[in-house]
């Protein structure tokens, strides 16, 4: 009798343990695919001088988001993916986390993977991190993700790994070794991750790759399928783009391959416009990284989940890449509440049924020398030559923004894209109504914490160990 009724309880945990599996395992996998430094007509959709046969066909049996905006630059746009705030309430709103600096992404901030993470979620990371690695708990593997893979800084070195002499290769926080070229690392890391994932638990897979970001560095045989262009930045800008494109070839033929592509939404994005002059093209969009115009906020990227996105959807209505942080934790069934009030808006809607966003503005950002803010069609920009990196490299504190001589600039983005007319003179009361809403927004900026390499800084030997 004892036998039985302890072989009928192993039964009852059994049923159990498979119907949580089974409830946990009907949540959608998320993968989200950064580009780094990737101009908006630099993908087969946008342009036809680089070839991006995978992305092209996502990109087509999904949905073109035609009016993404990120951050200017790196560090602040992957701090809003992994917020869903903008990086002005993180103090990241000018340049980049460098390699010297002993800041990163906040730690009160709850982040995107450790959200996932409380909903059940198994999180990895493969490829870029550039959110601080000053101490081990600005690292990923403390920051909700579960598996870590990649590097911290920006600029690597394709081959090496190094960043200005020290080691940047990384698995679970620790010092790898690895050989071999960083693109295709990290799309062996995401294939390796996808296949050998906890099968009882839905997958949150982050893939930021340091491509194209410079140095401009191809493989070879990337390189001759563009032998026929003469400009050598172009030409390696060009390799380095298709072996992107390469794998994420591979990561959707590992999704087929464990027969979950229909459970699965696939983002792509980059992290900010392409960099004028280091290989990239933006278009007609006016100028590039580092910008608060078109090109340098607004970015090639797309939505692709068969069966849930229709094949063929074209999204215009402006989305920001805060939205991804609401959007996934409603669709995976976490909880939005949380000590810190979020800038993002659920886009789902507005990506699946032609909805229009509910966001009414995006602050494209804030920093004590220039600024943009969109309202509808409506963009101000403040100051918007000015240089987003202006930060006092002798130690001394960043100058306030000036409130005399502001050069301000309107456009109506919905029928000037280019940003050619400057509509500031003749439409004074809509100059009015945006400037008063980016001082709303301004005045809750946090200081930029961006400062100067200290002297007689050395670089260690492997960046983020302990004790370098």
């Amino acid at each position: 009798m004892a036998r039985l009724l302890t072989r009928l309880l192993a039964a009852i945990v059994l049923v159990q343990s498979s119907l949580l599996g089974a409830a946990e395992t009907s949540k959608p996998n998320f993968i989200y695919i950064l580009a780094d430094d990737l101009g908006y007509t630099d993908v087969g959709w946008h342009g036809d001088e680089i070839k991006t046969p995978h992305l092209d066909r996502l990109a087509n049996n999904g949905a073109k988001l035609e009016a993404f905006y990120v951050q200017p630059v790196c560090s602040p746009t992957r701090a809003a993916l992994m917020t869903g705030r903008y990086p002005m309430r993180h103090g990241l709103q000018v340049g980049v986390v460098r390699p010297w600096a002993a800041h990163g992404l906040p730690l009160d901030e709850r982040t995107l993977p450790a959200a996932l993470a409380e909903a059940g979620y198994e999180t990895a990371i493969s490829g870029k991190w550039h959110l601080g690695h000053f101490k081990p708990e600005y690292q990923p593997t403390k920051r909700g993700f579960q598996h870590q893979y990649g590097h911290y800084n920006g600029a690597l070195d394709y081959f090496t790994h190094d960043r200005d002499g020290g080691h940047d290769w990384h698995k679970d926080d620790k010092v790898n070794r690895d050989e071999g070229y960083s693109t295709v690392l990290i799309g062996d890391e995401a294939v390796r991750r996808i296949k050998e994932r906890e099968k009882s638990k839905p997958l949150f897979l982050y893939v930021p790759f340091n491509a194209v970001h410079s140095p401009l560095q191809a493989l070879e045989k990337d390189l001759e399928k563009y032998a026929h262009i003469q400009d050598k930045k172009r030409r390696a800008y060009c390799a380095m783009m298709s072996c992107l494109d390469d794998q994420v070839g591979r990561i959707v033929k590992a999704l087929d391959d464990e027969q979950i592509r229909d459970k699965t939404l696939i983002v792509f994005s980059s992290d900010n416009g392409g960099p004028l002059g280091l290989g990239a093209t933006n278009g007609t969009l006016r100028a590039g990284k580092g910008s608060l115009y078109e090109g340098g906020v607004r970015v090639c990227a797309l939505a692709h989940w068969p069966g849930k996105i229709k094949a063929g959807t074209v999204v215009n209505e402006p989305l920001h890449i805060v939205d991804i942080y609401p959007t996934l934790l409603t669709l995976a069934g976490a909880s939005l509440e949380q000590k810190t009030p979020l800038d993002g808006r659920d886009a789902w809607a507005a990506i699946t049924q032609g909805a229009k966003s509910t966001r009414t503005e995006i602050l494209h950002n804030t920093t004590p020398t220039t600024g943009a803010i969109r309202i509808g069609d409506w963009k101000l920009i403040l100051n918007g030559n000015a240089p987003v990196d202006n930060v006092e490299t002798s130690g001394a504190p960043i100058r306030r923004r000036q409130r005399m001589g502001e050069r301000m600039e309107l456009f109506n983005i919905a029928e000037d894209r280019s940003e050619k007319n400057n509509l500031a003179e003749s439409h004074p009361d809509k100059v009015k109504e945006l400037k008063a809403r980016y001082d709303v927004l301004a005045a809750e900026a946090v200081p930029p914490k961006n400062e100067p390499k200290p002297a007689g800084f050395q670089v260690p030997k492997v960046w983020g160990e302990a004790g370098q």
